[in-house]
């Protein structure tokens, strides 16, 4: 692969997932600011006095009462039928699937790569999710993807043997912490689970 190819891919790939892990965070100061402007009118016209920050925290206390709802058993129905009704119009189920892709937010609803595992690499043992699934026409091989360090909403997506995935008793958020803090924190079920074997060879092909 040529150089210009290589920089076009690095720049495709970094650019796609800059936009889509800020989404959420975009989305979110829009909402806050919204409030904050929405909110002091009604409240200087109600009390007489004009309240600093009062969209803050009534976003906020917004903010928490959504994380409410989506936590209960109505929220999780809601958010199942918007789910749906995404992926049904044309443009933004693309763009959707895309960022439920890249966006591996600890602590959410199971997502694509709902698995820990480690994958043999020569001498070394790498850390990656997977969903565990088999490809389409051949059982033996699955996705799994190897996030980087310190940023995991970068990395390579690779196809492997799944016998050669060896699932971790952790959870994505504590992968996620390991990740972020460059191997400063190691949760305790990784260090009592690498007495694994490498194999020769890396992953087997790179998506």
């Amino acid at each position: 692969m040529s150089a210009a190819k290589k920089l076009k891919r690095h720049l495709k790939k970094t650019l796609l997932t800059g936009i889509f892990s800020t989404i959420p965070l975009v989305v979110t100061v829009a909402l806050v600011v919204y409030v904050e402007k929405s909110s002091r009118a009604p409240v200087k016209a109600l009390f007489g006095i004009d309240v600093p920050f009062i969209g803050f925290a009534v976003a906020i206390g917004v903010i928490y009462l959504v994380g409410l709802i989506v936590s209960s058993i109505v929220g999780r129905m809601i958010l199942e039928w918007i789910d749906r009704l995404l992926l049904k119009v044309p443009v933004l189920r693309e763009l959707y699937k895309a960022w439920k892709q890249v966006s591996l937010t600890p602590g959410g609803r199971e997502g694509i790569y709902a698995k820990v595992v480690l994958v043999p690499d020569g001498e070394r043992a790498v850390l990656a999710f997977t969903s565990g699934d088999p490809l389409e026409g051949d059982p033996e091989r699955c996705c799994v993807y190897i996030p980087e360090v310190p940023n995991p909403m970068v990395g390579r997506l690779f196809v492997v043997e799944r016998a050669r995935c060896t699932e971790l008793n952790v959870s994505v958020e504590e992968a996620f912490k390991m990740i972020l803090s460059s191997g400063n924190y190691v949760p305790a079920a990784i260090g009592r689970q690498t007495a694994m074997t490498p194999t020769e060879g890396a992953p087997a092909s790179d998506a």
